[in-house]
């Protein structure tokens, strides 16, 4: 809805790096390029499961960008009705459908001369997809019920977790508008992609709460083993509650496996990797794949052998050279005897 509108204040302290954490090579790669784009009005394309961060990079963007003292205006379409999400957007006039008593303002209006954030453009009906590709060309938007139309200057950010390009093929959402909207596209990659932020990720968490709250708490080496091994199927959120409610569960000051929920604990995952029998009818990405399996492996050597990597090594019949080189390539990091982690 139009209340949802948010107001970026200016922020001349932002970096990119205090909203993305993380010193994998991946979040690196798109920090520099959140740097880049941020100084273009280019349409951007997020895109990534849920849970990693899309608004966040969306808004850091905005933060970062010329636009940054103008509006920044998230919209979630899945959550507005379909019937009504074309006057949100363009606003509309008076009498233009029953209950329209007065004129009414868009939110493309509100993002003038800002950013309007499209999240979940996977769920926008395809009649109001044509007439978001007009205003991405032309940048006129017509209210409903409206015979005229009037410019506005809102750069374009979009996001999915969902596949465009299958939707395409499905013919439930445009080609013309997916081309249009992906200028310039940004993969975010999963949290198991990622494990060796995940130790950066629950300091961060846990920082903000000792700011809140004043408690200063650890995470115990046994604990983080856990943490670090499981897949996060709702990935960066779902890791950011996980922590918050560890905290809640903690009656100490260290945060240890007799807290952790038995999902964790008893070594469950709820994003298995799986091999397909045949390769699906949109195709599958084999790097990607390989590298959550061997990932995988990976944890479980190094989760057997107590963070002995030599030992890990040898138990997937794997040089010691070799072995470190794909420890790095995960992005897994190993606990080492102390509590302190080394990749």
């Amino acid at each position: 809805m139009a209340s949802e509108a948010k107001i970026a204040e200016t922020d001349f302290s932002f970096t990119v790096d205090r909203a993305l954490i993380g010193q994998h090579p991946a979040i690196v790669k798109l920090r520099q390029l959140i740097d880049r784009v941020a100084q273009t009005d280019a349409t951007v394309l997020i895109t990534g499961e849920s849970g990693t961060g899309k608004e966040v990079v969306a808004h850091s963007i905005h933060a970062l960008s010329p636009r940054r003292n103008r509006s920044f205006v998230p919209v979630n379409c899945a959550a507005i009705p379909h019937d009504l999400l074309e006057s949100e957007m363009f606003g509309h006039e008076r009498g233009a459908f029953t209950g329209a008593s007065g004129n009414r303002q868009g939110l493309f209006s509100m993002a003038n001369g800002g950013t309007i954030f499209l999240d979940e453009i996977g769920e926008m009906p395809l009649a109001l997809q044509a007439k978001l590709l007009r205003v991405l060309e032309d940048g006129v938007i017509r209210p409903v019920g409206s015979d005229r139309g009037y410019q506005v200057n809102a750069r374009v950010i979009a996001a999915s977790n969902n596949d465009l390009a299958a939707a395409v093929k499905k013919s439930t959402f445009r080609e013309d508008l997916f081309y249009r909207l992906q200028v310039v596209p940004i993969i975010l990659p999963a949290l198991r992609e990622r494990r060796s932020d995940i130790p950066l990720l629950v300091e961060h968490f846990l920082e903000r709460i000792r700011a809140r709250s004043g408690r200063a708490l650890t995470v115990s080496r046994d604990a983080m083993v856990h943490l670090w091994s499981y897949d996060w199927p709702g990935n960066v959120r779902e890791l950011e509650n996980m922590v918050e409610r560890l905290v809640i569960m903690c009656e100490g000051d260290t945060i240890d496996t007799s807290v952790l929920p038995p999902n964790l604990v008893s070594g469950g995952r709820m994003a298995e990797t799986q091999v397909p029998d045949k390769i699906p009818e949109g195709g599958l990405n084999l790097n990607t794949l390989v590298r959550e399996l061997e990932g995988r492996l990976i944890n479980e050597a190094l989760k057997q052998t107590g963070g002995n990597k030599q030992a890990a090594a040898a138990l997937l019949g794997l040089k010691r050279t070799t072995f470190a080189a794909k420890l790095r390539r995960c992005g897994v990091i190993a606990p080492s005897v102390d509590g302190r982690r080394d990749g």
